[in-house]
């Protein structure tokens, strides 16, 4: 049995008459830069997010950016993150002209720890970054009292985790601003690059909207430096074709983590550790990351036996080469390279059936028999 990764083409197939209505409506229309597909999908997501202004933009790596712009951060700043997730997170801080500060994560949610946060607070410190990864956002609540405390701004990289909770708490609440990626591969996909900034930050919001088109207002006039990033029309027509269906969507994943995670205690406890749904949280399941010391063997097997998986991350921010100038070595943050070494993502899509849960995890406990 072949088990991809990620299978788009029965979302397609069932949205295919809707989505193509809905492209052909912009072409039509010709209004094809920041047009009303645009102004609905934000207010849309703004709403979702419990927030007054949605900002529409090229990507979820400019988002990031955009968000700590248009939040006053910049050039001789300090910004805390996280050192497990995706590139774009430190390189949007860099791109502000601030400077990266790593933390050490929780290692059930694999979000950064708010314990190990005020440790590394100086003058300096102007931003907090927490990464909501896998689709479980990190404890905001605790986030945003140290935030407080120190008078800092909180900039939430949520790209993995629209629809995710904390409480009652939406991403975006509780942060000053949030940031989302519609990546095709996200819970929320368009079909090519796109992304948003939601907040409740007025100030936050009108920059945001300035500096995505070169910085300038009145058109032509130019009082910041901005650039270039802004929603496809076409992007946003089909994103607000699929909107509808996320919250079903995120309700199928989190059916087929429940699936996973019986069939793997039932089979590997031993062997595997399946992610935790963490009290209090809501979980979207972006991924379905297990973790296991066996790692890259496991990965070699599976994919000998047809089944995708994929390494999110392999290499932490704090231990890529472009960020040796910081000054970070290997050993500095020891929860997330043990998670960096162990952590291994399972297929997980909404369509995906139970037939091929069973086997993945067949090929699994197939795996450490062989021991």
């Amino acid at each position: 049995m072949k088990v991809p990764m990620l299978d788009l083409s029965e979302q397609y197939s069932y949205l295919k008459s809707e989505v193509l209505e809905a492209l052909d409506s912009v072409m039509s229309s010709s209004q094809f830069i920041l047009g009303n597909n645009v102004k609905k999908l934000e207010a849309d997501i703004a709403k979702y997010s419990h927030v007054s202004h949605g900002i529409g933009c090229g990507n979820g790596s400019d988002a990031i950016h955009i968000a700590l712009q248009a939040a006053g951060i910049g050039a001789g700043d300090e910004v805390i993150t996280t050192p497990f997730t995706f590139f774009a997170t430190g390189g949007a801080i860099v791109r502000a002209g601030a400077t990266p500060v790593y933390a050490d994560i929780d290692p059930v949610s694999f979000n950064l720890d708010p314990n190990e946060i005020e440790k590394h607070i100086t003058d300096k410190t102007k931003a907090i970054i927490p990464v909501h990864l896998y689709g479980q956002m990190a404890d905001m609540v605790s986030i945003r009292k140290i935030a407080d405390k120190h008078n800092l701004v909180v900039i939430e990289d949520a790209a993995q985790a629209i629809g995710s909770k904390q409480g009652e708490f939406s991403v975006g609440e509780l942060g000053d601003a949030a940031t989302y990626s519609f990546f095709p591969t996200k819970n929320l996909g368009a079909y090519g690059d796109a992304g948003m900034v939601v907040t409740n930050n007025d100030d936050i919001a009108e920059k945001s909207r300035v500096i995505r088109v070169h910085g300038s207002k009145p058109k032509y006039y130019h009082h910041v430096l901005g650039y270039n990033s802004r929603l496809d029309e076409m992007q946003a027509a089909i994103l607000n074709v699929k909107f509808p269906h996320l919250d079903k969507w995120g309700e199928q994943r989190r059916k087929h983590a429940d699936f996973y995670t019986s069939l793997l205690n039932e089979r590997v406890s031993e062997y595997v550790q399946p992610p935790v749904k963490v009290k209090g949280f809501y979980h979207v399941f972006h991924q379905y990351t297990i973790l296991t010391d066996r790692r890259d063997e496991l990965q070699a097997y599976l994919n000998e036996n047809g089944v995708s998986t994929m390494i999110y991350y392999p290499l932490p921010l704090h231990l890529q080469p472009v960020f040796e100038n910081l000054g970070y070595k290997k050993g500095d943050f020891p929860k997330t390279e043990k998670a960096a070494n162990e952590a291994l993502s399972l297929p997980m899509f909404p369509e995906l059936k139970e037939e091929q849960q069973k086997y993945v995890v067949e090929k699994i406990a197939e795996f450490f028999a062989k021991k």
